[in-house]
């Protein structure tokens, strides 16, 4: 199945550059290419792409708000958002995450990196970034204590997978680590989305270190 792929940025070269890595993938397809947020999601709606990549900051709508009104919270058929953006910071990473973003990206991490991002994203999965995971998790951990789920807690070994997952592991890796197959890492983080009330690895592993599981 072909992956259907948006593209949002202020800049030519960036749009261009993008949709040259993307398209020489057998398997992705870029179907829009926009410079601007308000247009990003006129766009994302009459196309429905699979993935959308949104900078953070273009003219008329930014990156944040295009990602609440395509994937925040509340939204029907929310769409898959990832962040690609040559800001690295903090709030800009959290406001994203916290808008629905499924992955956040460095325009500087290289088209592989990219390419692998989009088909997480396709996916259902998530990626961020190697050189923000780690510190952006720990940022998030600050706000508050996310509650944790009374009538119905994680079992030792969902928090295993909460643990990896929280520190940047993919499921292949967590599969490894932990001596399990593959689908049986995807039906712990499906229970443990539906326990904790989250809606993907990203927001699971918000809550992780917000809640003090892993610190």
């Amino acid at each position: 199945m072909t992956i259907r792929v948006l593209i949002a940025d202020d800049q030519q070269l960036v749009r261009t550059g993008f949709q040259m890595i993307l398209d020489a993938q057998p398997d992705i397809e870029v179907v829009a290419a926009v410079a601007d947020g308000a247009e990003a999601v006129s766009e994302a709606r009459r196309l429905r792409p699979d993935v959308c990549l949104l900078d953070i900051r273009m003219p008329k709508l930014d990156g944040l708000e295009v990602t609440r009104v395509l994937a925040g919270p509340g939204v029907e058929n929310p769409l898959r958002v990832v962040i690609v953006t040559t800001f690295d910071l903090d709030e800009y990473v959290y406001g994203a995450l916290r808008s629905g973003a499924t992955g956040f990206l460095l325009k500087d991490s290289g088209p592989t990196l990219l390419i692998e991002a989009v088909r997480a994203a396709a996916a259902g999965d998530a990626l961020v970034s190697p050189s923000v995971t780690v510190r952006l998790l720990q940022h998030l951990a600050k706000p508050r204590r996310a509650a944790v789920p009374a009538g119905d807690p994680l079992t030792d070994r969902e928090l295993d997978v909460v643990r990896l997952v929280a520190r940047g592991k993919t499921n292949q890796e967590v599969a490894a680590e932990l001596f399990v197959s593959l689908s049986t890492v995807k039906t712990h983080l499906g229970s443990i989305q539906a326990k904790l009330g989250v809606r993907n690895r990203v927001e699971t592993a918000a809550w992780a270190w917000e809640s003090g599981v892993v610190s």
